[in-house]
């Protein structure tokens, strides 16, 4: 079904749907000639596809030989990244490729957001690469991993971060590997080290704890964009938070919420939500980009589906699958109503993959967000997650669509760069640092329909990476992605994402794969189990914390110690309802 007809349908029928979609990939081909025009070829006259400009698309089937050869050159590729992490930068937080050295928080420069909103000290690329261990089976590596981070990780270095990209990648981090370790039925094998005594979640307690003070101290509800791990609200912060920013912390906090027993960070989290919804246009349902945390104004109007917006949609869907709350699925089902009317411009995909449609590329563009008209001419590499909420979502036929397009501009450049614009058919922001959204809903379309074009795409990516990006000691950032000239960074997301999905895409036996339906993947890429005592509140139900399963383990008084020796103040019993 195509539209947004399917949202109303019960999700769970949704999820097993996509399973038995793969037809709809067949017409695929249909959709190329399209999309091809879409790009410059240098003639005048786009009146067929173009010649000469792209390598030549691929139809035959990709035999077992070859996916078991792009497995191993995945894995290759992560542990060229990991252990040069290892050996050259741990414990700082990410790795500098070409120098083999390691950086952390810039202390001389505390304007630098581009390093500091994500950098704390906090040995990044280790915490967020744990699941992806477990998920390359390497039990042993994770072990000695998880030890090294409750051996060395602390949050005391007073450093400035952002609320959202701290929580995405090591809260979800530290919360993921918890529940790897403490899930009885341990599928991946026994990946519980030795005496291991909730040591990760407590770590994600004191982060989550000290991110708190964010929320203090606005009339929305929104929280401050960013906080200092030891003082709170730093000194003249920002009253102007992105969308993503402020919507996107729900999995991570309502996890950690129910496994202490503990309402607090779900309320924040969700009450967060809520301003955000209750701020949307009357008059197309729409959010904008930035918003004033005190006088909850739109401050950025633009809407899409890329920087700034993305992964708000995308929390809300998930938050339905993992937690069961009602509202977050018909929030998401007004969401994309909306989306679909005001943003998605061009035919309907289903009209394109039948052959039914005349040409006029589908396509989602940038609108004001309460006028639904267009306010520029680019898209940005982000807004290709979208294509992943939709196959969760059902409509298998849109994500096609808009996954098809990302791919098209991807093998014009053997990178994605961060934005295109569709109007002058050019890149106009140049970089591209390794983002896994691509790679990532390549990976979801081939688990919902199983058709070997998507193993090619893969295959393309990974070999284009390896080409362009590969670096004395990792795998370093492209700076402009005409020269493919580098800059001397690998983000954390690297290996926890980019390397994850492409491995996982050619992993068939892997057991993520042989149990698709029962993991979430976070916007982070770290996996989450569904769990039906995910579902309940333990405060509602009078549940002991934690109660996950035997080998799960409460944590007693561990907010009492955090607040106590904390040199932040904190109320852990605001009145967050208010």
């Amino acid at each position: 079904m195509c539209g947004s007809s399917a949202m109303k349908v019960d999700l769970w029928r949704l999820l097993n749907r996509f399973f038995v979609m793969a037809a709809a990939a067949n017409f695929l081909y249909n959709l190329m000639p399209y999309v091809m025009l879409f790009l410059p070829d240098g003639r005048q006259n786009h009146t067929e596809p173009p010649s000469g400009h792209f390598p030549p698309m691929v139809h035959e089937p990709f035999s077992e030989e070859r996916r078991i050869q792009m497995k191993n050159e995945a894995r290759r590729m992560f542990y060229w990244g990991y252990d040069n992490y290892m050996q050259h930068a741990f414990p700082y937080d990410e790795l500098n490729p070409i120098n083999c050295s390691g950086r952390g928080h810039d202390w001389e420069k505390p304007d630098n957001v581009n390093i500091n909103d994500v950098l704390g000290d906090y040995s990044l690329t280790l915490v967020d690469t744990l699941d992806t261990l477990v998920v390359m089976g390497n039990n042993s590596e994770f072990m000695k991993a998880v030890q090294l981070v409750m051996n060395n990780v602390t949050f005391g270095s007073c450093a400035s971060v952002q609320v959202f990209e701290a929580t995405i990648r090591v809260l979800g981090g530290l919360l993921s590997a918890h529940l790897l370790i403490t899930d009885p039925e341990q599928p991946f094998g026994d990946v519980t080290p030795p005496d291991y005594s909730d040591g990760l979640l407590k770590l994600a307690h004191d982060l989550a704890t000290r991110l708190l003070p964010s929320f203090q101290n606005t009339t929305t509800g929104l929280p401050h964009p960013r906080v200092n791990l030891c003082h709170g609200i730093p000194p003249n912060g920002l009253l102007e938070t992105c969308t993503a920013g402020a919507g996107t912390l729900t999995l991570e906090f309502s996890l950690l919420s129910r496994l202490l027993g503990d309402p607090v960070y779900e309320s924040v989290a969700r009450r967060a939500v809520r301003a955000l919804w209750d701020h949307r246009s009357q008059h197309t349902g729409l959010v904008g980009n930035v918003i004033n945390i005190d006088t909850g104004q739109w401050t950025g109007r633009m809407s899409g589906l890329g920087a700034g917006v993305d992964s708000f949609y995308e929390y809300l869907l998930k938050s339905h699958i993992l937690f069961g709350e009602q509202e977050d699925l018909e929030m998401f089902n007004q969401m994309y109503d909306s989306i679909m009317k005001h943003i998605k411009k061009g035919h309907r995909c289903q009209e394109i993959l039948t052959g039914m449609g005349t040409f006029n590329i589908p396509m989602y563009v940038n609108v004001d967000y309460n006028t639904g008209r267009a306010v520029n001419s680019w898209i940005d590499s982000l807004a290709v997650s979208f294509a992943g909420v939709q196959i969760l979502a059902g409509d298998l036929d849109e994500a096609i669509c808009t996954h098809a397009l990302y791919y098209l501009i991807w093998r014009k450049y053997g990178a994605l760069p961060e934005r295109f614009d569709w109007q002058n058919k050019m890149p106009n922001v140049m970089f591209y640092p390794l983002r896994p959204e691509l790679v990532e809903s390549t990976y979801l379309l081939y688990q919902a329909t199983q058709n070997p074009f998507y193993l090619h795409v893969g295959s393309d990516i990974l070999r284009s990476i390896e080409e362009h990006a590969k670096d004395r000691c990792g795998y370093a950032t492209i700076h402009n992605v005409l020269d493919k000239s580098h800059e001397d960074r690998m983000e954390s997301f690297f290996l926890s994402e980019t390397c994850k999905y492409l491995y996982l895409l050619f992993d068939t036996d892997n057991v993520v794969n042989k149990q698709f339906a029962q993991y979430v993947f976070t916007t982070e890429g770290h996996l989450i189990k569904i769990n039906p005592d995910l579902r309940r509140k333990p405060w509602e139900a009078g549940l002991q914390p934690g109660c996950f399963g035997a080998r799960t383990r409460a944590v007693s008084r561990t907010n009492e110690s955090i607040v106590a020796h904390s040199t932040t103040p904190i109320n852990p019993h605001w009145d967050l309802y208010s």
